[in-house]
């Protein structure tokens, strides 16, 4: 990823730094348990812990730059970190790596980072979360316009309209942390998976201390159905950022102006147009959504890789294992800030409910007319023609109100009173149900009206 969009934590769990940590705390735990099962020098583990642990402590750009010469020759990486450590280590390096293959290394250490990664935006998604929980509870009983197919339907809460993302991320987090969980494996079994040159007690021995579960069969590699599940996770979560953004990106329309992204003291909006104010942050969370999820397929296709294994993988992982997740990072990171400033205008929520003259309210006449004993299909008729004569006539000299309309149809004033349709005209009406739902997605109902 970009360093543009780059967060440094993230970034650091898929520096060649960590990685090569992580390659020598597995071959350490391994070489320790060889030595607990008889295997190899109890002294000889502990030098190989000893002096990997001062040549870690002290890894620098040198020591970088001695692995890359050795793979420039080798052309093989594990070897080449194998060959630099043991010229730190010294002759107890012959017990390095004894039974092992190079997978043991790379599919365990992916485990680790993908961990890593995942606690990570866990607690982005708890940002995200609380970001949205505030804001619907200040927003509870703030009337907004729903709209389906892009066109006013009935009125509804902006407070909902954001439990309703914060339930969704609610399940985007049970996702994760199910996926972090099947990614979550290790795998010390050699070349094919047969412990052939290896006690199996090394694997769980190595798979306890690094918070991991030994894989049930590894083949030469750990099944890549768990990082399938992982990144289509990825993307799942990277979709319910976008439904997000979009819903603000609409809201900030000039032509409906009820929402919009915060605007720096500063910022400038286009080269062109000084009074542009465009919602840039949700633009690009769209964008960094379109990323995340160009991983998902190229996952699924490394399921199927041949025999016990081949390396189509590989090239795959680099790219789309430290991509995805430092997107992802960066994507919840600027969901929640953006959530947390986002600008709201109550007024012209209000203003826009009404801005159809009030046929929004039509549903609540239909039945109106439906208990006063009209069949629905002839309430139905009923109603639409007198939405459709506001609809057609709005801002017209001879335009009048979805209610004036009603009022002068004999079909309707014969049939409900006037205070009926008053109380059909209530969008307060649309609130009566608010705590039910709000303590259904938040264990509580919110603050009262």
């Amino acid at each position: 990823m970009v360093p543009r969009y780059t967060r440094p934590v993230m970034a650091a769990i898929w520096s060649p730094e960590n990685r090569y940590r992580i390659w020598f705390e597995i071959e350490a735990l391994a070489c320790e348990a060889m030595a607990e099962y008889g295997a190899v020098p109890k002294e000889a583990a502990k030098v190989v812990r000893e002096k990997g642990d001062a040549a870690m402590a002290a890894f620098s750009d040198a020591d970088l730059a001695r692995i890359d010469e050795i793979e420039a020759e080798t052309r093989h990486d594990v070897i080449a970190f194998l060959t630099w450590l043991a010229e730190k280590v010294g002759p107890e390096s012959r017990f390095v790596h004894l039974g092992m293959t190079s997978s043991d290394i790379l599919d365990t250490c992916l485990a680790v980072q993908l961990t890593q990664a995942t606690d990570l935006l866990l607690k982005d998604l708890d940002d995200v979360l609380d970001a949205l929980r505030t804001r619907a509870f200040e927003h509870k009983h703030t009337l907004t316009i729903g709209r389906s197919h892009g066109i006013h339907a009935e009125p509804t809460s902006f407070g909902l309209k954001l439990a309703g993302h914060y339930a969704e991320f609610v399940r985007n987090k049970a996702r994760l942390e199910a996926a972090r969980a099947e990614i979550a494996t290790c795998a010390i079994s050699g070349a094919v998976g047969t412990f052939a040159h290896l006690d199996p007690r090394v694997e769980t021995y190595v798979a306890e201390r690094l918070g991991l579960k030994p894989e049930p069969v590894s083949t030469q590699v750990i099944p890549r159905d768990r990082h399938a599940a992982y990144f289509c996770a990825l993307g799942v979560i990277a979709s319910g950022i976008e439904r997000l953004a979009i819903e603000v990106r609409h809201l900030q329309r000039s032509e409906v102006r009820e929402a919009e992204e915060f605007f720096h003291k500063g910022q400038k909006g286009s080269s062109a147009m000084p009074h542009k104010r465009n919602p840039v942050l949700t633009e690009n969370l769209t964008g960094l959504a379109r990323l995340v999820r160009s991983a998902v397929i190229p996952a699924l296709e490394n399921v199927a890789l041949w025999h016990e294994r081949d390396i189509s993988h590989s090239s795959v992982e680099r790219n789309i294992c430290p991509d995805a997740t430092i997107g992802l990072d960066f994507a919840l990171a600027r969901l929640a800030g953006m959530m947390s400033k986002l600008l709201v205008y109550p007024d012209r929520m209000a203003a826009n409910i009404e801005s159809l003259g009030g046929v929004v309210h039509s549903g609540e006449v239909l039945l109106a007319l439906a208990r006063a004993g009209l069949s629905r299909e002839d309430a139905y008729r009923i109603v639409q023609r007198n939405a459709m004569e506001t609809w057609t006539k709005l801002g017209t000299p001879e335009g009048r109100t979805f209610r004036e309309n009603l009022a002068a149809d004999p079909e309707i004033s014969g049939r409900i009173p006037a205070e009926t349709l008053d109380a059909a005209m209530d969008s307060r009406q649309h609130l009566k149900a608010l705590d039910g739902l709000y303590q259904k997605v938040f264990g509580e109902p919110g603050p009262a009206l």
